[in-house]
């Protein structure tokens, strides 16, 4: 069963096409990769996938377990069972980080117990390596890079969806903590789970190893393959990849 299904998929922001023909399958239990330059439309996509109404689908189709994408909010995306870790995380003051968390999962269960949901807190922030007191902070205010982005693999560990969006989580950490932040992502790996990781770099793919790599260029994808295509990016550069296509 395909759980992901992206045909044909032309997207514009601002009157600018940004996606141009995308097609893309991503099975149950499968990791894939997206990588490319600044500019290629990784991002977009990332943002369409979840429904931000600022990027226009002019054609194309998205089904997510055959179901129409297009026609959900991006509320009911979520609740289908898709999670985006965002590039940005927006800042949010006076908004405590654990009272925001528990208002999610309430959402998915109008019987969470509190102290379950304390338990769980503490034991997905200790494979984060962050401290108790993480969890009373304002909501990514105040937080370095890294923070911001153990922050949100914490909210995906925590809400445990079944297809995960991570755009660029590997941005802004350094060696240890993408580390920390790459077995999370592992050990959420199950026949039931999907994932698109969005990179420029080859390095957090050394540890995730995804199952297909793909290189994005002008708004499409124009090379896939194993894990061998990242080394080759790496190395090479995306002239290189260009002339692959």
């Amino acid at each position: 069963m395909n759980k992901l299904k992206i045909k044909d998929l032309w997207v514009s922001v601002d009157g600018k096409q940004i996606i141009k023909g995308l097609n893309l399958e991503i099975n149950d239990g499968k990791i894939h990769a997206l990588m490319g330059p600044n500019g290629s439309g990784k991002s977009t996509l990332a943002n369409v996938l979840l429904g931000n109404p600022k990027y226009k689908v002019d054609r194309g189709e998205i089904l997510f377990n055959d179901e129409n994408l297009l026609k959900l909010s991006p509320n009911e995306r979520a609740k289908k069972g898709l999670y985006l870790a965002f590039q940005y995380p927006v800042e949010i003051s006076g908004v405590k980080f654990s009272n925001f968390l528990f208002t999610i999962l309430k959402k998915y269960d109008n019987n969470l117990d509190v102290v379950k949901f304390k338990q769980k807190l503490n034991e997905n922030m200790k494979k984060l390596d962050l401290n108790e007191d993480f969890a009373n902070r304002h909501l990514n205010f105040g937080f370095s890079g890294g923070e911001k982005k153990r922050a949100e693999i914490l909210q995906l560990l925590m809400i445990n969806p079944n297809f995960a969006i991570l755009d660029e989580s590997d941005s802004g950490l350094d060696i240890d903590s993408l580390k920390v932040v790459a077995n999370a992502i592992t050990n959420l790996r199950r026949n039931d789970f999907s994932g698109l990781i969005i990179t420029h770099y080859q390095r957090i793919l050394d540890y995730l190893k995804p199952d297909f790599v793909h290189v994005m260029i002008d708004g499409k994808i124009i090379v896939s393959g194993d894990y061998s295509l990242a080394q080759e990016v790496e190395s090479k550069g995306y002239d290189y990849v260009k002339e692959l296509a």
